[in-house]
């Protein structure tokens, strides 16, 4: 019911997805939806939220100690898996949610995916090259970038928006990590240098 629901608010968004089409597409009996989610829609929906937040953060995790401009393109990646299998009939559900939020439990929902994804981002980030003062602001631009991508994508139908998209996050990620290299050169280049004593 968890997963049928994630998958109608991408589709359909908060207003448009109701408890009996996440009945009809789950097959579960009308009973067993009040039982497991006697707060009703929003119960159902915080879920929903909660197990879209865990499958980004597990791939985060799977791709801990790669390259950031890879992390990069595997994160752009798993939102354009979503467009290719879906032809464009899905986004992101947390969006979804986000744009139509009418309660503050829902909103604080929300927030709390956003941050999660942010913050884990932030780290992947920085363990594949990124300076870690900057990576938070890398990872916020990014998650931004790829959100935006994707409903331009949609309303377009063509993946051309999205892929223009990514490729400069991840040019942008790489210029980052070339900058902190010669940075860190030139730092290395100082240290070696003798300053010769003055005699008196």
């Amino acid at each position: 019911m968890i997963e049928r629901a994630a998958i109608l608010l991408a589709k359909k968004g908060l207003q448009g997805t109701s408890f009996s089409e996440v009945l009809e597409a789950s097959g579960a009996p009308r009973g067993s939806l009040y039982y497991h989610f006697p707060g009703g829609k929003e119960e159902l929906v915080l879920a929903a939220l909660t197990a879209t937040c865990e499958r980004a953060l597990t791939l985060l995790d799977e791709i801990r100690g790669q390259p950031a401009a890879e992390v990069a393109r595997k994160f752009a990646g798993l939102w354009r898996s979503v467009l290719e299998r879906s032809d464009f009939s899905a986004g992101c559900a947390v969006a979804a949610v986000a744009v139509a939020a009418d309660s503050q439990a829902l909103q604080e929902g929300v927030a709390a995916v956003f941050r999660a994804w942010r913050s884990r981002l932030a780290d992947v980030l920085a363990e594949g090259g990124i300076p870690p003062d900057r990576a938070p602001v890398i990872a916020t631009t990014l998650v931004s970038a790829i959100e935006g991508a994707v409903i331009i994508a949609r309303a377009e139908r063509s993946f051309e928006p999205f892929d223009i998209v990514a490729a400069e996050q991840i040019a942008a990620i790489a210029a980052a990590i070339q900058s902190a290299s010669e940075s860190n050169r030139g730092d290395r280049a100082s240290q070696r240098r003798v300053v010769p004593r003055t005699r008196r």
